[in-house]
């Protein structure tokens, strides 16, 4: 399954941003640098959502989150499936939540794929291992975390959620 923005509401995000860059050259230069400002970035927008299409796509492998610097690819075995629920200033926003750290979940239980192999040495022994360094190269990141509103999706944060649990191969 795949889910993208929506196509006309890309459309719409070129389309106005075509006419402020129209509109700018009718007005004062102060005028002209903050219209013609909103027009590039609606322009920037809408190509961003027509180069990254698909934006999610669920296979037998994991999930593939496609970024301006290129495809992630997230394995089913480490994947958590959230959805974000929060308000601010009054108003409610909810964002697919897609995580492949290892480690506790926001209740502080341990996720089921949370690495359990003891650290040696101990990080108190060598400062630079408290950094996270190892033999002066910092490790690999423990995860990925991607989060993706309804605009990104072009769906419903919980419709997908429910389709991506109904997918997985477990």
């Amino acid at each position: 399954m795949e889910w993208s923005p929506r196509g006309g509401g890309t459309a719409a995000l070129a389309a106005l941003g075509v006419v402020l860059g129209g509109a700018a050259v009718l007005l004062d230069p102060l005028g002209r640098v903050l219209v013609g400002a909103a027009a590039v970035l609606l322009l920037a927008l809408a190509a961003r959502d027509r180069l990254l299409r698909p934006r999610l796509a669920a296979g037998p492998a994991g999930v593939a989150v496609r970024r301006l610097t290129g495809t992630t690819e997230l394995p089913w075995a480490r994947l958590q499936v959230r959805v974000r629920d929060t308000r601010r200033l009054g108003v409610r926003s909810r964002l697919l939540e897609l995580d492949t750290a290892a480690g506790t979940d926001d209740g502080g239980r341990p996720r089921p794929e949370a690495r359990r192999e003891p650290r040696w040495p101990r990080p108190e022994a060598r400062p630079e291992l408290a950094r996270g360094e190892r033999d002066g190269v910092l490790p690999e990141e423990d995860g990925v975390l991607v989060l993706l509103g309804r605009r990104d999706l072009g769906a419903d944060p919980d419709e997908v959620a429910r389709a991506l649990r109904a997918l997985r191969p477990w």
